[in-house]
């Protein structure tokens, strides 16, 4: 085990909540916790999954559930269906700041701007409003495919995955209801978990992560709507980037703190900024089952009613499609009447009816890595299908389906040759635990497996 930086310890003597002896025996301990959350638009069956048993709640989620080790979850088929999330319990709590701090039962417009492997887009997913509209923004270039995978993965159509820089965001000034950043931090509040980067830490890193905290803050404040909630967290123990961030968003623009309600029993320790008493909440390993986070919200001053749809030129790449394109479709989908269809390349997209002026304002705002569920490509009257549209909560029940056993949704999920007895003809969904997998085009004597190449397992 790696010595705990001194310079860290020191920072955080006068921290509240922080109790050294404590602090470094949970860490010299090692000890590992395992979460996960379940997805709650997808019914599947319990029986031979990780939930097949009595699992203690993440408290502060309604979805949330600590294992009582960690499993493969390469290995298991439900994983790969989008039936749960495996997400660190402690930033979980992002689900109970959204309920005290905004009206989730109204339609939204939302942008999680920090949000590779997507984590914190798929629990907005599951707490927001039908009606709302997620951006989940993620600036790497190279993590953004993971993020688009997971977010197809979770399978709701009302979300659009963008690569943007902060800063071209001020483009839709005054644009967003609620902005979730969980900002790029020193990580410190991930020792435990990773020991490695305790090397990595360092008094300067810390620095170089505040200011570029407050970058990423002065660049997206503008988008934020007045009246509307800013969540700030990070993984860091470090006031620099916890309390002092508080404050310095306090000075330098017209937000306000919004105070949170936590329960003595959860062990989240409130925290009050030095000079402006701004209320954050920490949590620590070792009084919470969870690790390092910070967590903090914030309400913009004013009371517009923020940007009304307007009509935008649509993209070059974006046009039509046809009716007899939509007929071709339509058996396909739970429920047709509720989204519109567009046309990318050779792809039709669905996404929900009502957010056509918004897509083509985010078009022309921003590069977008994926927007809605894209259905497949209609050639010569029939739907080639995309996987992601398989593994989406939009797809008909009435989808030919095949149910098979953990040794052959695992040779389909390696893309191997899988074998069923049926003379069919014509796409189908492999399923386990009732819950799609993905497409295979039944051929009458064989089958062809349509599992995306670039997704299969790779191990045995």
């Amino acid at each position: 085990m790696n010595t705990l930086p001194p310079a860290l310890i020191r920072s955080l003597q006068h921290a509240k909540g922080f109790d050294e002896e404590t602090f470094r025996a949970v860490h010299e301990q090692g000890g590992q916790i395992t979460s996960v959350r379940r997805n709650p638009g997808k019914t599947f069956n319990v029986q031979h999954s990780i939930f097949n048993s009595s699992l203690e709640a993440v408290p502060w989620s309604s979805n949330g559930y600590y294992l009582p080790g960690r499993p493969s979850f390469t290995s298991d088929p439900l994983f790969h269906a989008g039936a749960y999330y495996v997400q660190e319990a402690s930033s979980m709590f992002l689900e109970e700041a959204l309920k005290q701090a905004v009206d989730l039962t109204q339609p939204l417009r939302v942008l999680d701007l920090c949000a590779a492997p997507g984590g914190k887009s798929t629990l907005l997913q599951s707490v927001l409003a039908r009606d709302s509209l997620l951006v989940s923004n993620e600036v790497i270039k190279t993590r953004v495919t993971i993020l688009a995978e997971n977010i197809s993965k979770w399978g709701t159509v009302n979300v659009v995955v963008t690569n943007n820089d902060p800063k071209d965001f001020q483009r839709l000034e005054n644009y967003f209801d609620l902005v979730v950043v969980d900002a790029p931090c020193s990580g410190s509040g991930l020792f435990r978990k990773d020991p490695a980067a305790i090397a990595e830490w360092s008094e300067n890193n810390v620095a170089l992560c505040a200011q570029r905290q407050q970058r990423i803050l002065a660049d997206i404040m503008p988008a934020l709507k007045e009246g509307g909630i800013l969540i700030y967290s990070t993984c860091s123990y470090s006031p620099e980037e916890d309390e002092e961030i508080a404050d310095w968003l306090l000075e330098e623009f017209k937000v306000e703190s919004v105070k949170l309600n936590v329960k003595e029993a959860w062990g989240i320790i409130e925290t009050v900024s030095a000079k402006y008493n701004s209320p954050g909440y920490r949590f620590y390993p070792g009084r919470v089952q969870g690790e390092g986070f910070f967590i903090a919200a914030f309400r913009k001053a004013g009371n517009s009613p923020g940007v009304q749809r307007q009509k935008v030129k649509t993209k070059k790449d974006t046009e039509g499609v046809t009716k007899k394109e939509l007929d071709v479709i339509r058996p396909f989908l739970a429920e047709a009447d509720g989204f519109f269809f567009f046309r990318q390349h050779e792809q039709v997209i669905a996404m929900p009816r009502g957010m056509e002026d918004d897509l083509k304002l985010l078009q022309a705002s921003l590069y977008i890595k994926k927007a809605g569920i894209r259905t497949g490509a209609v050639i010569r009257d029939e739907l080639v299908p995309e996987h992601e549209f398989a593994v989406s909560t939009i797809i008909s029940h009435t989808v030919k389906r095949f149910e098979v056993d953990t040794e052959t949704a695992l040779k389909y999920l390696r893309r191997e040759e899988i074998k069923i007895d049926t003379g069919d003809k014509g796409w189908a969904l492999i399923c386990f635990g009732h819950l799609p997998l993905g497409w295979i085009k039944l051929l009458g004597n064989r089958i062809n497996n349509y599992y995306p190449a670039n997704w299969r397992i790779l191990n045995r």
